[in-house]
């Protein structure tokens, strides 16, 4: 069950500017992140092995790769707001992404997110601005902050 609920355009204005979440928190597994590896062809050696990111890593150990912990928004994001009286909604991408800080395997993440912005933009279409922020049990740094840009349908008369 989402935190939030917003009932067509008016619901999500009235969640403009506010924090939603955070979401329960969710472990990023070694397992995720070699399943990760393998789907997207990216095995770099601080991603899955695990010896040779424990002895020269910065880090100390394996970490997510960033495209990983953006995946996990969409996890996240059905926990966090539910929107309802819409004819269709889209992703429609990305603005600015951001990973100021790792995701060491092993750890939890949660998710907050806040809508920023909401423009018409004409024949029942809206786009929708999400920020959502990720961050990592036990530190002050989030791990990822990211605008989702989303487009919604409404009901026309007529």
């Amino acid at each position: 069950m989402a935190i939030a609920t917003a009932n067509g355009i008016e619901g999500l204005r009235e969640l403009q500017g506010r924090t939603v979440g955070p979401t329960d928190w969710r472990e990023v597994t070694q397992e995720m992140i070699n399943t990760f590896a393998d789907l997207s062809g990216d095995d770099q050696w601080i991603h899955v092995d695990i010896e040779r990111a424990k002895a020269e890593s910065p880090f100390g150990t394996a970490v997510a790769h960033g495209n990983l912990t953006l995946s996990l928004v969409d996890g996240f994001r059905m926990q966090l707001i539910a929107s309802t009286g819409f004819v269709l909604g889209v992703n429609y991408g990305w603005n600015k992404v951001r990973f100021p800080a790792p995701v060491p395997a092993g750890s939890n993440v949660r998710a907050s997110a806040e809508v920023t912005e909401i423009d018409e933009l004409g024949g029942g279409w809206f786009q929708i601005v999400t920020r959502f922020t990720l961050e990592v049990e036990g530190n002050e740094k989030p791990c990822f902050v990211g605008d989702s840009v989303g487009r919604v349908l409404i009901a026309q008369d007529g």
